[in-house]
């Protein structure tokens, strides 16, 4: 019960409450602290005065009504209380509001009994004219009529609560004079229903005078007869005398039979008082309940912290050992190449000293056979006898010269340097300790399935999904797969990083399975959880297009660009078909050649799949906008990449992010803006077309451009099929791609321009448009095909 405790004490004195007063916003008030915080409006602004001025739309009886005179309005704390000498001045805020002095406190040395009756006196002392009160919880200005604080009902509830709480404090009791520590009380006074220790007995309530009259008890015996004090019978606040005995429904609050007979609920419903206590009490359970409910889950939730608590623990442990044995690991790698490279400088050491001493071996040898072979020439020369000397003279002259051209050739040149031609290039490793950094390494966690967004209409559904909220682990891409509709293996429709996607051509009739799985560079998450999926019963025979899957509940779902993704599902032949992807090339992956989800070798004529919608009779219907991320980079985006302008005087190019393959597709164009009868080009394109250059100059796109007055088709720079009519501001240019007759047709204002304007297309086209500066265009998808294509095929 220790949280109950501060919703038993008062908000201005932070005590217990004693004699609580219920205020009209439904908050509890001390009756000295209530009348502490009255604050008196000017007369000029009083309800009298507006009322005898005749401004009858000041209702001064709403209690609930936010004053001018609020301190929430004014910003200004004036807390003050009342005099009882109707004499004593006022003081002034600086909002204007009067505010009055506190009430001067009995002296100390008054019994407490007297004390007591002192305060009660003030309280109860009349309450000037004009006075408001501002709540200290929701600051809502209450205007205090002629009753004063008498108006406000006290709460008895609370009160005896407030006796309960107390009471069932197994703390000894303490003395309730004593200023700094309490110290237990010894004695507890009947009358003064005060505890008392035996100092504050003695200077407090000496036993003289009146007090020697007064009935003193242990405290134990003074708590169990507080406890059997009869509670006090709540009374009508504007008849004291009567007690409560019905309740007024349209009030909500008891009234007193006086009150009905004075005629003051004489138009509200009115209920006995027994009746209405256990109706709330009922309802106040029921409310319980689920407060209970909430609360039961905050625990198990704070349990749930808890336990986080103590596993982040031990995840930092683990995880602070695996980064010290990671880096570890690191240098320990750094300190075998540290001993490789140690090995090489010895090597290269050893060499140099082997060259080295090599050279000194050698040159040591030719040295002693030089200077040998000097000496005997010095003694030659001393020899006296010419003829003998002449003998060997040119033999010695010519070794002589020899032996000084080998040492002339290098041979007194180091064969080795000292330097060791050795650098160590330790800069990508630095650079790489210092990007050294954590990254999610971990599996995906499974993807959670939006239901609020997942729909299914005719035979085409729609599903939507998202990563878990407190997942932080990176995520590459999704894989969406569907089962065949009666309960076989999951086959994948979609692989790619967008998280919504569309279905069409499925079995009518029919429960698929739907599931959700991410993968990144570390693995693949578990798949979601299974969404069952029915499509409708049959197709309706005059609908002649797919539009986006919302049913009537979700219609506030529902976006003009709902998806980013489409998955079309074509006949290629009886018994098969494959999904076609159309998005860009960038973001999706084309699944080519998939097993078809309906079973193999059925007769669509006859057997349980005779309700199934001829899918070329129907159109597909997809919204798309045009792509950032294949555009030029003049190309400027607006309008949630739906509009399109330019930045340069040259022609620029931008392609839509959906690409088409098969099917019936059309889409318009709005010029929002066209000056000096520039030529934008529309049509359709590869993903590789040049986007520098106007569309339709190089092989990997199809368009028209036109001016003002007139048009041309172009493809690979070649001009054909000039035709009169041109494009202003606010006109609609329309782009109707139809890959089954494989041709493609323009329209200016919903006509015809020109003859079908290219034929025998094959592969993906994306939607493409090309333009300038001078040019702003917008994007307007998820369009019906064109009465005159209709009227064309009817005639064909």
């Amino acid at each position: 019960m220790d949280e109950m405790e501060e919703e038993l004490k008062c908000p201005v004195c932070g005590s217990f409450f004693r004699e609580p007063l219920i205020l009209p916003c439904s908050h509890n008030l001390c009756q000295a602290c209530a009348r502490n915080i009255l604050v008196q409006t000017p007369e000029a602004e009083s309800p009298q005065s507006r009322r005898a001025s005749g401004s009858a739309d000041y209702d001064y009886l709403d209690l609930d009504k936010m004053s001018l005179y609020s301190e929430a309005d004014s910003g200004y704390g004036s807390y003050g209380g009342f005099a009882s000498a109707p004499t004593t001045p006022c003081q002034k805020s600086p909002n204007g509001v009067r505010v009055f002095p506190p009430a001067v406190p009995p002296p100390p040395h008054l019994p407490p009994a007297a004390a007591a009756a002192a305060a009660s006196a003030s309280a109860l002392a009349p309450v000037p004219r004009n006075s408001c009160l501002t709540c200290p919880l929701c600051h809502r200005s209450l205007i205090l009529d002629e009753r004063g604080l008498r108006g406000f009902p006290k709460n008895r509830v609370l009160e005896g609560v407030i006796d309960r709480y107390q009471q069932s404090k197994a703390a000894a009791l303490r003395c309730q004079l004593c200023e700094k520590a309490p110290k237990e009380a010894t004695v507890m006074c009947e009358q003064c229903d005060v505890f008392y220790c035996d100092p504050c007995r003695l200077r407090c309530h000496p036993p003289r005078g009146p007090l020697a009259k007064h009935r003193l008890l242990p405290p134990a015996q003074g708590r169990v007869s507080r406890r059997l004090s009869p509670r006090k019978i709540s009374t009508c606040t504007d008849h004291e005398l009567e007690n409560h005995s019905m309740y007024c429904v349209q009030c909500k609050s008891p009234v007193c039979y006086q009150c009905l007979e004075e005629g003051k609920h004489a138009s509200h419903e009115v209920k006995a008082l027994g009746a209405m206590w256990k109706l709330h009490k009922s309802q106040l359970s029921q409310a319980l309940n689920g407060l209970s409910d909430r609360a039961k889950e905050a625990k198990e939730f704070l349990v749930q912290l808890r336990n986080m608590v103590q596993q982040i623990q031990e995840n930092s442990v683990e995880f602070e050992a695996c980064l010290v044995a990671q880096c570890d690991a690191l240098i320990d790698a750094l300190n075998r190449r540290k001993a490789q490279l140690l090995s090489r400088v010895n090597k290269e050491h050893e060499h140099k000293l082997k060259v080295v001493r090599d050279q000194i071996s050698h040159c040591t040898v030719k040295l002693r056979q030089t200077t040998g072979l000097m000496e005997y020439c010095l003694e030659v020369i001393k020899e006296n006898d010419p003829s003998g000397f002449l003998q060997i003279s040119d033999a010695l002259i010519r070794r002589v010269h020899v032996t000084e051209d080998q040492w002339g050739k290098g041979t007194l040149s180091p064969r080795m340097t000292t330097d060791f031609d050795l650098n160590l290039d330790s800069a990508p490793l630095l650079q790489s300790i210092h990007q050294l950094d954590f990254v999610q390494m971990k599996v995906p966690a499974a993807p959670i399935l939006q239901l609020e967004e997942c729909c299914t209409h005719n035979n085409s559904a729609t599903l939507s999904w998202k990563q878990p909220p407190l997942s932080t682990v990176q995520v590459d891409g999704y894989i969406l797969e569907l089962d065949d509709g009666n309960g076989g293996q999951f086959r994948e429709v979609y692989v790619g990083k967008e998280t919504m996607c569309t279905v069409d051509g499925l079995h009518f009739n029919s429960t698929y399975s739907a599931r959700v799985k991410a993968f990144n560079k570390t693995g693949v998450s578990p798949y979601s959880k299974t969404l069952l999926l029915q499509t409708s019963e049959d197709s309706d025979p005059e609908e002649h297009a797919l539009t986006f899957p919302v049913p009537l509940e979700r219609l506030q779902l529902r976006r003009s660009n709902p998806f980013s993704s489409t998955l079309n599902l074509q006949n290629s032949f009886p018994g098969r078909s494959y999904f076609e992807l159309r998005s860009s090339a960038h973001q999706m992956s084309l699944h080519s050649s998939l097993q078809s989800l309906n079973s193999a070798g059925f007769d669509p004529q006859s057997g349980p799949f005779s309700q199934l919608v001829d899918i070329k009779k129907l159109v597909a219907v997809a919204w798309f906008s045009f792509d950032p991320g294949t555009a030029h980079s003049d190309i400027i985006f607006s309008n949630d990449n739906l509009t399109v302008t330019c930045n340069s005087y040259d022609d620029r190019v931008v392609l839509g992010k959906t690409g088409f393959s098969k099917g019936l597709h059309y889409w318009e164009l709005s010029i929002d803006r066209y000056d000096n009868h520039p030529d934008p080009a529309f049509g359709v394109a590869r993903v590789d077309a040049l986007k520098d250059v106007m569309l339709g100059k190089d092989d990997k796109a199809w368009a028209m451009y036109v001016d003002n007055n007139r048009s041309w088709f172009m493809h690979n720079n070649s001009h054909t099929n000039r035709t009169e009519g041109g494009i202003t501001k606010g006109a609609t240019v329309g782009v109707l791609l139809d890959l089954t007759r494989r041709t493609l047709t323009f329209s200016i204002n919903e006509d015809q321009q020109g003859p079908v304007a290219f034929e025998n297309l094959e592969g993906i086209f994306f939607p493409a448009v090309s333009l300038n500066r001078n040019v702003q265009v917008t994007l307007h998808t998820g369009l019906p095909v064109p009465d005159f294509y209709h009227s064309r095929g009817t005639m064909q």
